[in-house]
């Protein structure tokens, strides 16, 4: 049965921001008339909720259907959160005085920021169940699951359907075209989200080796995934993957001779400070936007994936 009740927010974004931008870059959420449509779990995992979100002008309106009192407030903080929307980015502007290369990007961006999952735990979700497929084949298997096991949150006249959460992911043992060896391991990350492993303030407030090992403690959860769940699950600002994409971005960028090494991209990136993170993610969806023989078919294809929707 579908769930229906309705709490409204509104945010005065801190630094330029533009939802139709984020959505065209990061989309994959679903539309209703002139508003993009998150459904999810809620961190705490009580219930899930579809948030309706729209632009006026410079604030940010949202309707969230599905959840009262404070898990309302707790999904309107959650889809702030994943449109880093709860971070004061007016800072961020000083980054592109400072370094003219992103000073150009954020000006062909819109000043972009990145985009996140839901939550870590939808990461970790998502991680495990793309190992080996293609982002199209997860994006349909994670929306199905959501059909068959998410709560189902009714927005005028239409059904929305949050991924399930964790207790409802530990009653699914088999699902077609998820590998037994994945349902494991989806099992495990259930578990870690409900024993707080995977709550998003803890992992951000970790220093980052630690949280990193933390997460490569997980079944099937490797160095790169550990990455991505971190960086675009928890959502830190000020840091630097250790990818494939970022040094070949910085050297056709930058017009270096060479791919720069670990040191040289670190180096380069302390002009970024405080939003490390957030220049990467501009170099990164540049970088894309090239043909694939200047990005190097081969790098791009399994290696850094943008979050799948």
């Amino acid at each position: 049965m579908a769930i229906a009740s309705i709490a409204r927010f509104e945010l005065r974004p801190q630094g330029p921001f533009e939802l139709e931008t984020q959505v065209a870059h990061f989309g994959g959420w679903p539309r209703l008339g002139d508003a993009t449509v998150m459904a999810f779990p809620i961190e705490g995992w009580e219930t899930s909720a579809a948030v309706v979100l729209r632009q006026r002008s410079n604030r940010i309106q949202a309707e969230v259907h599905g959840a009262r009192g404070e898990s309302a407030e707790r999904a309107w903080e959650q889809a702030l959160a994943t449109l880093s929307l709860d971070v004061d980015g007016r800072g961020f502007q000083e980054v592109g005085r400072r370094d003219p290369v992103i000073g150009r990007l954020q000006a062909a961006y819109h000043n972009l920021r990145p985009v996140l999952f839901h939550s870590p735990y939808e990461a970790a979700c998502a991680f495990l169940i793309g190992h080996r497929i293609t982002i199209q084949q997860t994006r349909r298997l994670r929306q199905t699951m959501g059909e068959k096991a998410g709560a189902a949150i009714a927005v005028d006249g239409s059904t929305f359907f949050a991924f399930p959460d964790p207790r409802a992911l530990l009653e699914l043992h088999s699902f077609p075209g998820v590998a037994p060896v994945k349902i494991e391991r989806l099992h495990a990350a259930a578990r870690a989200a409900l024993d707080g492993t995977l709550d998003r303030a803890r992992l951000r407030a970790l220093p980052e080796a630690e949280a990193l090992e933390q997460l490569r403690a997980l079944p099937g959860i490797g160095e790169f995934f550990a990455q991505g769940i971190l960086m675009r699950g928890a959502g830190l600002v000020d840091a630097v993957t250790d990818d494939d994409l970022t040094p070949r971005a910085i050297q056709l960028l930058y017009k270096l001779r060479e791919r720069p090494d670990r040191a040289t991209v670190l180096n380069r990136a302390e002009a970024w400070r405080p939003f490390r993170m957030w220049a990467a993610v501009l170099l990164n969806v540049w970088l894309r936007s090239q043909p694939a023989d200047v990005v190097g078919r081969r790098r791009i294809r399994d290696r850094a994936k943008p979050p799948s929707r």
